[in-house]
């Protein structure tokens, strides 16, 4: 308890001017505020908001863990949820939906996280663009609601727009335990519209027999690369990756339920009962008040500690980056084993050297008990300090608690009667919050000789584009946040990260530094996006007055090099469905023409037009 007090108390210093925009804002215009130690978003939405049959967006990419409670929630870019709060319909092309089977049943050491584990096996981080994965079957009454939760949290880890579990018996006492029992009545009455239609057909359909699922883990560096617990030893020696665990986490918004801290603490005081405690540094990251409240009050929390582990914050924590680690230098090549959901270079400690893996909180606390990833606790054994060997017996663990939660301290602002007369606190001077100024209009002309600034290879996904961990504390400051854009993607010309060439000066510089230098020698601003697979295609980005392009020959990605000016053509006559001319300009003189694709309608070029959307807001109030 004094640790997360402590962290709680060090949070409120270190963001108290993010907290005060956040809670002037919330009173003014008539919004609750959760405060700092409320917990983690998902987890508050899945125990307060969600409900079978919602239609609900939020502002991160694990939104979609509400679909553990049957609901279609989707993780937006902020441009989407002003203008739902705004008043304005949200639009989404249409998506395909990926039928997921379930049959048999989990048990022993298989977990709901091997589950999405197995399935990002399969899918990969790409498979599941432009889908909703709909779980279904059978073995669907065997996951407990919170565990389809996890599950459906780390459905973005294969680019989903969502995931979805029909309603249940699960979902209907997860409801009940929460103070939601009418809810859970109105879903029973109308069940039938909240599982699978008769005879409905799917995109795409992978079964899984949970009978015969293992246990699950996944990495290093990225969430898709899965391996059965019984294996991954095998594959770090092979690979050469760190064998020794140097740091287990437990927790997040992916497995933090009363469950997991249950499983885990159920495995962990096999181990203090035979005189053992980690080898490992260990952390537990509680998701909630309410869950560090009830684990504390049962006990779950000692049985942590006492094994080795540090209880955290209710927050995101290392999760995001949000660490001070200091067991390893920066460079040091070492393993760590999470129940987070995703694991991309420096992604929970800045550290590119660390090999992060993902698993569930089971599995880490025994991994972490034992201090090495080549161990597989269901076959495995482990020696007690009198030289006793012994195999951890499976985990369990209540899925809600039998005395009801805890709700622990109020950290709930309600908004007042009217706030109209209050104002929302921004300091001019602030290095972590800046009012956005408008973006400019559109010249009415076609782009021309525009300068490339880097050509990504490999993966880029949201982490390479706009890294988090410590750049989270410039999310309120445009100008602050962009000096990590693209820090994180792989430059093709060189295979270096945050090394481009200034074509102006023929110095090579970081990505963000050689953007500033040309937007103030050319008046250049990164607004053209080209995904090579159409995947970039974002509606959030076209609200920011960005042109997000893609190839109509995939291949003519490999025309461009990294020297190259681009015009954009056809911008006089842009319309939907009529694509665009690029005209590379190479610098031996040479040129070539490929043709580009983009998914604008007449609502979303008049952002463009207008320089962004809330320009063309704007322009409509007058």
């Amino acid at each position: 308890m004094a640790t997360y007090c402590l962290t709680v108390a060090r949070l409120q210093d270190v963001n108290h001017e993010v907290y005060n925009f956040l809670s002037s804002a919330g009173a003014k215009y008539g919004v609750g505020f959760w405060k700092p130690g409320s917990g983690i978003i998902h987890q508050i939405i899945l125990e307060n908001y969600a409900y079978p049959g919602v239609m609900l967006i939020g502002t991160d990419s694990h939104t979609p863990n509400g679909g553990g409670l049957g609901s279609i929630c989707i993780g937006v870019g902020g441009a989407d949820a002003v203008d739902v709060m705004a008043g304005i319909p949200w639009e989404l092309k249409c998506p395909k939906v990926i039928g997921v089977k379930l049959t048999g049943t989990l048990s022993g050491w298989t977990s709901p996280k091997d589950v999405i584990l197995k399935v990002a096996g399969i899918l990969t981080v790409k498979g599941g663009t432009g889908a909703i994965i709909e779980y279904h079957g059978p073995g669907v009454d065997s996951i407990s609601c919170t565990g389809m939760a996890t599950i459906c949290n780390m459905g973005a880890e294969i680019g989903a727009t969502t995931s979805v579990f029909p309603y249940n018996h699960r979902m209907k006492t997860y409801l009940e335990k929460t103070g939601r029992a009418e809810i859970a009545a109105v879903a029973d009455e109308y069940s039938d519209l909240l599982v699978p239609d008769q005879g409905c057909e799917y995109d795409q359909i992978i079964e899984l027999n949970l009978d015969e699922l293992k246990p699950h883990i996944n990495g290093p560096f990225t969430p898709d690369l899965a391996h059965p617990v019984s294996e991954v030893g095998a594959a770090a020696q092979k690979n050469g990756w760190p064998l020794e665990v140097k740091v287990g986490l437990i927790g997040s918004c992916t497995n933090s339920s009363y469950e997991d801290m249950g499983r885990a603490a159920s495995v962990a005081k096999q181990a203090l009962d035979k005189g053992l405690k980690c080898k490992a540094q260990f952390t537990v990251t509680p998701g909630s008040e309410q869950i560090r409240a009830t684990i504390e009050r049962d006990g779950y929390s000692k049985i942590l500690g006492d094994v080795g582990g540090v209880v955290l914050a209710n927050a995101c924590g290392p999760c995001i980056g949000q660490w001070d680690r200091r067991d390893v230098k920066k460079g040091e090549k070492n393993t760590i084993v999470t129940s987070y959901n995703r694991n991309f270079t420096a992604r929970n400690d800045a550290n590119p050297a660390t090999h992060a893996f993902v698993t569930s909180p089971e599995i880490v606390t025994a991994l972490a008990i034992a201090g090495t990833l080549n161990f597989n606790p269901e076959t495995d054994y482990l020696t007690t300090p009198s030289g006793e060997k012994f195999k951890l017996e499976p985990p369990n663990g209540d899925e809600l608690p039998s005395r009801d939660f805890d709700p622990g301290q109020d950290t709930y602002q309600h908004p007042p009667a009217d706030g109209s007369s209050l104002k929302v606190d921004v300091n001019p001077q602030s290095n972590r919050l800046q009012l956005l100024e408008p973006f400019d209009k559109w010249h009415r002309n076609d782009l021309e000789n525009m300068q490339v600034l880097i050509k990504v290879k490999g993966k880029c996904t949201t982490d390479h584009i706009s890294a988090a961990g410590p750049w989270l504390k410039f999310r309120g400051h445009l100008d602050n946040i962009s000096n990590n854009m693209l820090i994180g993607a792989v430059n093709s010309e060189n295979d270096a990260v945050n090394k481009i060439k200034n074509h102006l000066t023929g110095e090579y510089g970081g990505v963000p530094d050689v953007a500033r230098h040309y937007k103030s020698m050319l008046h250049w601003s990164p607004g053209i996006w080209e995904g090579d697979r159409g995947i970039v295609d974002k509606t959030n980005l076209k609200k920011q007055g960005l042109l997000p392009l893609t190839f109509n020959n995939p291949s003519d990605y490999d025309k461009i090099r990294p020297d190259d000016k681009i015009s954009i053509r056809g911008l006089k006559s842009f319309a939907p469905g009529k694509p665009l001319t690029a005209v590379l300009k190479h610098s031996d003189g040479t040129e070539e023409t490929l043709q580009l694709n983009h998914s604008f309608n007449e609502t979303q070029i008049q952002w463009f037009q207008a320089g962004s959307a809330l320009n063309r807001m704007k322009e409509m109030q007058h």
